[in-house]
């Protein structure tokens, strides 16, 4: 990929960034990608397209964790949990064969598995001695009569922002409007209300999330085109273009796809969360807002009353337990500002939240929930995380797979919220299934049981020395 065309994704017109005098996100700086780089962020963006063969092309090292590479969830197809690499080695490199290399995994990939499509992921190795990856897909296209596309996100580009909207990019000039949805079906219990098309953007599914919500959509007549990319196949993508609407979920990190949409096809687009009672309602009422229906505003309204009130029932014996505690809350991306309130709902406060992958916009928002005081962390680390816990004497911390362990040995209380999770904590029915397990990882007895000390720790030193004594006895 060309400097420039770098520059201009991180010169996203739609990004807060681009507002006042500054201009453009923020560069990559030396040792920015230990938390992600180019090439991850486009993989994860695109991996859980579920139908599509996704081939690494790069050393074994690369492909990460090659089986269910996230705790995304799909329907149909799981071509998607197979990790495909061209597993370059030094002999490949020395002698100048990783491009025949990646033409014969294509080949194998689709005589093997039958994809609709093959996405390649260009990785550093690759990148650095200048492998025509453009010319392979297009010769490998021609060759087996599928799509192939070039994903042109080598690590070393810049972080894992970038690639997220390097991957959206790609989707949006090779893929999206390359086909036709279905016709639209007439609504099942009112053939004169219309259903309208609508389609997510950076919502992945991930522990079946996305699986609370759609039954919403359904009966709101709401047709969803595609999940960019959660429980996705290759056609939706193809099909994007013909949304009435759209939402931007995570992190606005592939808004370039929002805008897109909105000056290729005039399809209007607001960012938005499912985490929480309150903006799970937001939602459904901005889609009713933009898709301007008077029937589907007024059928939002009674669904949203309906839902708040059976799931405010639900949560009453878990609020009354759950009031007046504190979380440290260490997460990135939409969930920083999303979780905060669906926490407020069940009566927790939070006293710090981690923005090391948030955006300017998502700062805002944490400003705007918890005040200008709000304890942001750019930085975690065990130490860290354990001194913010103690300062200010929280009751557990919420945080994602990597600070599970700072949890365990401390011991304290700890909620896993990330993406390797297998809990789904979105829509209605997910603060059901939050509030369940915060009630249970906090009044575990382990804690207590954890911190306390060992019984031969607290023995007076008469019944130590008589306890030795029967030992040596025991011995002799």
């Amino acid at each position: 990929m060309k400097r420039s065309d770098i520059r201009l994704l991180q010169d996203e017109p739609a990004c807060e960034h681009n507002d006042g005098e500054k201009s453009g996100c923020s560069r990559p700086t030396p040792g920015a990608t230990a938390g992600g780089c180019t090439f991850d962020g486009a993989q994860i963006s695109l991996l859980p397209i579920a139908d599509v063969g996704h081939i690494v092309h790069g050393p074994i090292g690369c492909a990460g964790n090659s089986w269910n590479n996230r705790g995304t969830r799909a329907t149909g197809k799981n071509l998607f949990r197979l990790g495909f690499t061209t597993d370059l080695n030094e002999q490949d490199v020395i002698m100048g064969r990783s491009e025949k290399r990646l033409l014969h995994a294509i080949k194998q990939l689709v005589e093997e598995h039958q994809p609709p499509a093959v996405f390649v992921y260009m990785t550093c190795v690759p990148a650095l001695e200048g492998d025509d990856v453009e010319a392979i897909c297009e010769l490998a296209q021609k060759r087996f009569g599928i799509p192939v596309v070039n994903v042109d996100a080598a690590g070393f580009y810049g972080n894992k922002n970038l690639g997220n909207r390097i991957a959206g990019e790609v989707m949006v000039e090779k893929v999206i409007g390359s086909a036709e949805p279905p016709e639209k079906p007439l609504m099942k219990h009112d053939s004169s209300r219309k259903v309208h098309d609508i389609v997510l953007i950076g919502e992945y599914n991930i522990a079946g999330e996305f699986w609370h919500v759609s039954p919403l959509f359904e009966e709101l007549g709401l047709r969803v085109l595609c999940c960019m990319a959660g429980d996705t196949q290759f056609h939706q993508i193809q099909t994007m273009h013909r949304a009435d609407a759209s939402m931007v979920v995570c992190s606005r990190a592939q808004i370039n796809v929002a805008r897109k949409l909105q000056e290729n096809w005039g399809i209007p687009w607001f960012e938005g969360s499912f985490y929480g009672i309150e903006d799970t309602s937001d939602a459904l009422r901005q889609f009713a807002r933009l898709l301007n229906d008077e029937k589907l505003t007024q059928h939002t309204e009674e669904v949203i009353a309906r839902e708040e009130q059976r799931v405010r029932d639900a949560l009453k014996p878990y609020r009354e337990k759950l009031q007046g505690k504190k979380a440290l809350l260490y997460t990135g991306g939409v969930k920083s500002w999303s979780v905060i309130s669906a926490l407020a709902e069940l009566g927790i406060h939070t006293v710090a939240t981690g923005t090391r992958k948030s955006t300017q916009s998502d700062k805002n928002r944490i400003t705007q929930i918890m005040g200008e005081d709000a304890v942001m962390l750019d930085e975690g680390g065990a130490r860290r995380l354990l001194d913010v816990y103690y300062e200010h004497d929280a009751d557990v911390m919420i945080a994602g797979g990597r600070n599970m362990y700072t949890a365990l040995k401390a011991p304290i209380p700890f909620l896993h919220i990330n993406q390797e999770r297998e809990l789904a904590y979105a829509g209605y029915e997910g603060m059901i299934t939050m509030a369940k397990e915060l009630c249970r990882t906090i009044e575990s007895p382990v804690w207590e049981a954890a911190r306390s000390s060992a019984p031969w720790d607290s023995k007076p030193e008469a019944d130590l020395f008589e306890d030795n004594a029967v030992a040596s006895n025991i011995k002799a």
